[in-house]
């Protein structure tokens, strides 16, 4: 797995050597899980953690939250295979209680069907070959931290 901790994120508008591949799905601003369920037959979400713990400092510096937060990881499966790893960081207040409780559901199926909540720029990265790009959401007056790391088997 990439050490996620550590890693360096460049904004889009910085970065010129993704090949097209992958730029089709690092730079889609449209909902990504509308858009796994439309490549694959059989799509799912496994939540692998939901929990209270403190951000990397990377994160914590990204949404200007140095508290605890609402940790959650998930992989996106599409036909059996792992397609997706995603991060996010969900500071917990008034504005994300609802959030809080989607359970297996996509965050980003949530995310993109409020209009009332913002998306602000993309950020990329790379490490050992995966892509993984971020972007801050504004739920309220709350920032929350989505980061979404795309694997091989999303492009076979």
């Amino acid at each position: 797995m990439i050490d996620i901790q550590n890693l360096e994120w460049r904004p889009l508008t910085k970065v010129d050597d993704v090949p097209q591949l992958v730029l089709d799905w690092l730079v889609d601003d449209l909902s990504l899980t509308a858009k796994l369920k439309e490549k694959f037959s059989d799509f799912s979400v496994r939540v692998i953690e939901q929990s209270i713990r403190t951000p990397f400092a990377n994160e914590s510096d990204a949404i200007d939250f140095n508290h605890n937060a609402v940790i959650r990881e998930v992989e996106l499966i599409g036909d059996g295979s792992v397609v997706v790893f995603a991060r996010s960081v969900i500071p917990q207040t008034p504005d994300t209680e609802e959030l809080l409780r989607i359970g297996s559901r996509p965050l980003g199926e949530v995310l993109f069907n409020d209009s009332s909540i913002q998306r602000g720029q993309l950020e990329v990265t790379q490490a050992q070959g995966i892509w993984g790009r971020r972007s801050i959401f504004h739920v309220g007056k709350t920032k929350l931290l989505v980061c979404e790391f795309f694997f091989e088997a999303l492009y076979a």
